[in-house]
């Protein structure tokens, strides 16, 4: 009886029931009868009942109590429900691929039905002849901003978005009682995907910097010729607004690079897929599409002034390198979900779960390994970008590292201008996490490194970088409960300026270069370097 005496402790009391009882009104009973709780039943998991009572909601052990009145649910026949919504995006192919590998993966049989033009509904029965229902799963397709407004107001326990939840939305869940968005345990990453520049494989420009591209889409550059095409002008093109990548790449390319709005003259699209089919078969034109759904298109490359280029490629955009990756957001409440969502929720942190992200087109977070034998690029960039803070002595240092260590495909990132971890790399503590406590590194020594932009004194940075590689280390020993430290080595270690990515000559380049890499002690290797 502990589910009761902590929250009431002076609930050993009668309440007489009105005359004609409300559908949803439950009583709840202690199996020795000690105990009642009276009041409306909110909602039931297959384990525990949620009533409001005169104390407040209250969740409660159903394996403790019985129940009695006409809210009280079938107990044999309980079918978790819940539903998700949010950007087409998303659920278009996404959420779909990831519903279904679920079922096989458990055993369970899957039908679906369309509701609507832009509802589905899956349900999910235990196998075997007339095997009992399950869960029934709602998919409902409308926009990020739509769903995130939908797990608000509790007509969603999911919302699927393309971009972070900002500090409007977080305020508004907090203040609705929903938690605290931007924790690590209310955000997933269900997979990558990225903002890419595309072109007709005909126009002969393959390199923008990120100021060209912002300035492009402004109306300030007009002509091909002025980025090194043809003589030719300009046509723009994105999809409709609240579609796809389109608010994306105005809020965090447009405003934030080039402090001004879209040109008046973008052709818009009813979808992506309009924007790469309306690009093939213009040879002046210029769109923003997906990385997962470019056609035959060609995708333009990133470039610095400096000379350094970020291509978008499967290796940038997983470990999140190439500055316009954008994961696929998955929000949820700060409350207990039916198991079924809890296996859900588990299931998509599996291998099983990253390759139907692979299979469904988009980029998996299944942890790679990148040695030092393909990182010729960084070692270059860090010779040719070193600066008067970086000596002989620091980049000897850091080869040695890297000849004795493989970087994880796995990289943390911060809110600008805090020492916050951002939502993608939230998500990230929770997958490494997993991946420490299933022993797949055991005898092995990780280092969390930190790197920071060469703005400023090197020794500043110095301190900053080994700052943020502490923050990523303590949150991940926080998340990986049951981690063995006898068994791997976690340590945090920093090369400040280094290893540039990117050149420092911009916003969207030291936002690159700021960030915290895991780099793994190769098999057989020093653990004393």
């Amino acid at each position: 009886m502990n589910f009761l005496r902590a929250a009431l402790a002076a609930a050993l009391f009668s309440i007489f029931c009105p005359a004609i009882a409300a559908a949803n009104d439950v009583t709840l009973t202690s199996r020795d009868g000690s105990v009642e709780l009276q009041g409306a039943l909110v909602g039931y998991d297959g384990e525990y009942y949620r009533i409001d009572t005169e104390y407040g909601v209250l969740t409660v052990d159903g394996s403790g109590v019985i129940c009695e009145g006409p809210g009280c649910p079938g107990l044999d026949t309980f079918v978790a429900k819940f539903t998700f919504s949010g950007t087409y995006e998303i659920s278009k192919s996404l959420l779909p691929a990831l519903i279904k590998s679920f079922a096989n993966h458990h055993g369970y049989v899957l039908r679906q039905e369309l509701l609507q033009k832009t509802d589905i509904r899956f349900m999910l029965f235990e196998a075997g002849d007339g095997g009992a229902k399950a869960a029934e799963i709602i998919l409902r397709t409308n926009t990020s901003a739509a769903g995130i407004n939908n797990l608000i107001t509790q007509t969603t326990d999911f919302a699927l978005s393309l971009h972070e939840a900002t500090e409007t939305e977080i305020r508004a869940a907090q203040n609705a009682g929903l938690g605290n968005l931007s924790s690590v345990r209310q955000v997933r990453v269900l997979a990558l995907d990225a903002m890419v520049p595309v072109v007709s494989p005909d126009n002969p420009v393959r390199h923008l910097t990120m100021e060209q591209l912002a300035e492009i889409f402004t109306g300030t550059i007009a002509n091909w010729s002025d980025v090194g095409g043809e003589d030719a002008p300009i046509t723009m093109y994105l999809p409709n607004e609240n579609v796809g990548f389109s608010d994306v790449f105005e809020n965090q390319i447009i405003l934030k690079w080039a402090g001004t709005d879209l040109s008046d003259k973008i052709l818009r699209q009813p979808s992506s897929a309009d924007v790469i089919e309306a690009i093939s078969n213009d040879p002046f034109g210029i769109g923003i599409g997906q990385f997962s759904q470019t056609g035959g298109t060609k995708i333009i490359t990133l470039s610095g002034e400096c000379g350094f280029q970020v291509a978008a490629n499967i290796h940038s955009i997983k470990a999140e390198d190439y500055p316009l990756t954008t994961p696929l957001y998955l929000y949820l409440p700060a409350r207990r979900l039916p198991r079924i969502g809890r296996d859900f929720l588990a299931f998509l942190r599996t291998d099983t779960a990253q390759l139907a992200v692979r299979n469904a087109g988009f980029v998996d977070q299944m942890m790679g390994q990148t040695p030092l034998a393909e990182q010729g690029r960084r070692l270059a960039n860090a010779i040719l970008g070193a600066g008067d803070g970086i000596g002989l002595d620091e980049l000897k240092h850091m080869a040695g590292l890297m000849v004795n260590h493989t970087r994880l495909s796995i990289t943390f990132r911060f809110r600008d201008g805090s020492s916050q971890l951002d939502a993608s790399s939230l998500s990230n503590v929770l997958l490494l996490a997993d991946v420490l406590e299933a022993g797949r590194y055991d005898g092995r020594s990780i280092r969390f490194v930190g790197f920071a932009d060469g703005q400023g004194e090197a020794a500043i940075n110095q301190r900053l970088a080994l700052k943020r590689a502490e923050v990523v280390l303590a949150a991940i020993r926080d998340a990986a409960e049951t981690l063995d430290n006898t068994q791997v080595r976690l340590s945090a270690e920093t090369l400040g300026e280094a290893l540039p990515m990117t050149c420092d000559d911009s916003i969207w380049g030291r936002q690159v270069n700021r960030r915290v890499e895991v780099w793994l002690e190769n098999a057989g290797g020093n653990k004393d370097d």
